[in-house]
């Protein structure tokens, strides 16, 4: 009997089964209209879930207006922004993928510039095109980078109130039909600029040693995973590590980890950088393939969780290889599904998984296996 490749094997999540490994991470598209998505997300997400992938991650979703890293990002801050959620989930679920939902607040970097404006603080050019800014907010007055504004340090009312606008938000993300759920405390926003000692200077109960910085994820985390049903799974996104000695570091993502475990998170999400800048500058060593899946490895090894993997991977043979390595649970797809949207339909052919295209939909499938009998057919190196 032929082995299924690892990537195509089924993953249970407490009540959730994936199809199989593949995921695709979170990216945002900055085309939101007051946090309203809108047709373009549908079809976005849609060609995914048609594509292959078992779990499909709605980008960056902010828990309050002021959350928002742009003018043109999403949110699930009112219940008006629900319906074009549920179109999306819907539509996951009929092509078979699960639908999942990232809630964020971008903190310090909240209210800037859309990446082809230039992915910097607001300028005139912004203002002329009526983006307005806002002061965004964060553990300590100290901005960004020289230039960008100034953050107001949160104060313990703010933070009661931002954590009551999670779980607002992760009401309404179960109320749209999602089915999986994941804090975003990586890349420089609100929750990691608390987790680094780069940019948490506080004295109070939310600042100091490891344990102050982590206790605003914790707390958060916490509530959300108090609303989000036993069943259902929760995920957290890490940067796991600054990239500087006197950052966050690996070791203390360890740590997170095992906390987060502990209160019932089941899945590490495992980025890095983006303490400073935009949220993948100060990347920490040189981009190559897979070059964070030593951080997914780490945490699954040490604190005994399961982990997803993501950075460049771009091949099918390579996330295999690094699933059959034991080296992480789940692999998310980001960039190169804007490629090839049907990555994961493609890995499943390229892994000898589906030879007559009986995984596509029915719509497409018939056609090309009617193709491939008839004509010389060529399979993109997915």
């Amino acid at each position: 009997m032929t082995t299924i490749p690892h990537l195509f094997r089924p993953i249970k999540l407490r009540g959730v089964e994936a199809r199989n490994r593949i995921v695709i991470s979170p990216m945002c598209q900055y085309s939101a209209h007051e946090g309203h998505m809108d047709d373009w997300h549908v079809v976005h997400l849609g060609r995914f879930a048609t594509g292959g992938a078992g779990i499909v991650f709605t980008e960056a979703t902010a828990v309050q207006k002021g959350g928002r890293i742009t003018h043109g990002c999403p949110g699930l801050w009112a219940d008006s922004q629900i319906p074009v959620h549920a179109r999306i989930t819907e539509f996951s679920k009929r092509n078979g993928a699960i639908p999942a939902i990232q809630l964020a607040h971008a903190g310090r970097k909240s209210g800037m510039q859309r990446p082809w404006f230039g992915n910097g603080p607001l300028n005139d050019a912004d203002l002329m095109r009526g983006d307005m800014p806002w002061t965004p907010v964060g553990p300590t007055a100290l901005p960004v980078a020289d230039g960008w504004p100034m953050p107001h340090a949160l104060t313990q009312s703010d933070i009661e109130q931002l954590i009551a606008d999670f779980v607002s938000a992760a009401k309404r993300a179960l109320a749209a039909g999602y089915l999986i759920a994941e804090v975003h405390g990586a890349h420089g926003y609100l929750l990691h600029s608390f987790l680094s000692p780069l940019s948490n200077k506080r004295t109070d109960k939310y600042g100091g040693d490891l344990a102050g910085r982590m206790r605003l994820a914790l707390e958060v985390t916490t509530a959300v995973r108090e609303v989000w049903p036993d069943d259902l799974p929760l995920f957290f996104r890490t940067s796991a590590v600054d990239g500087t000695p006197e950052g966050w570091s690996l070791e203390d993502t360890v740590t997170l980890a095992t906390e987060l475990k502990r209160i019932g998170v089941d899945v590490m999400d495992c980025s890095s950088s983006g303490i400073a800048g935009s949220a993948t500058a100060s990347v920490p060593k040189k981009r190559q393939p897979g070059f964070q899946v030593g951080y997914a490895e780490r945490v699954r090894k040490d604190a005994q969780m399961q982990t997803m993997a993501v950075g460049l991977i771009t091949h099918p043979q390579q996330a295999e290889e690094i699933l059959a390595q034991g080296r992480a649970d789940l692999i998310a797809i980001g960039r190169e599904a804007l490629v090839n949207p049907m990555w994961g339909l493609h890995a499943a052919q390229a892994l000898g998984v589906d030879p007559q295209f009986g995984m596509w939909p029915e719509q497409s499938g018939w056609w090309l296996a009617s193709r491939a009998k008839t004509s010389d057919f060529y399979t993109p190196d997915a």
